[in-house]
């Protein structure tokens, strides 16, 4: 898992007591999805309960941090300023953390090469605190 500085050519989430897990585990190579110490369930996207069992004992879990496309689109739309169109928007299934799928985007390689059940694996990008998670193929 590489993390790496960009430009900003991506909307940045802002930080909360919820999701800085989630968004700040690049900055040590980890993907970090909310797991719950009562049911042993995933949640995703982060919040203060299980989407499970609603216990409140859950807390940041490394994971992996590879999966499989499960679902694509190719977005040519250029609906932020300094986004560079076509980009690849993917919806990842992801390895050992069931009923979780991250939406996201797949790079490194020419949108048409992309395709349903390719394997993936996650590269984060650094803006300031922020570390999106982004996909590369894993082939």
């Amino acid at each position: 898992m590489a993390g790496y500085a960009a430009t900003s050519t991506r909307p940045i989430p802002r930080l909360d007591s919820d999701n800085r897990a989630f968004w700040t585990g690049g900055a040590v190579g980890e993907l970090r999805i909310l797991h719950c110490a009562d049911c042993q369930g995933y949640t995703h996207p982060p919040r203060p309960v299980c989407r499970h069992c609603l216990s409140e004992r859950v807390a940041p879990k490394a994971v992996a941090g590879s999966g499989v496309v499960d679902t694509f689109t190719v977005n040519y739309q250029k609906w932020f300023p300094a986004m560079e169109v076509p980009f690849v928007i993917a919806r990842i299934a992801l390895d050992g953390v069931p009923g979780v799928f991250l939406t996201t985007n797949i790079i490194g390689c020419p949108v048409d090469a992309v395709d349903i059940g390719d394997r993936v694996r996650v590269v984060f990008e650094q803006h300031g605190d922020v570390y999106l998670p982004l996909f590369e193929k894993a082939d």
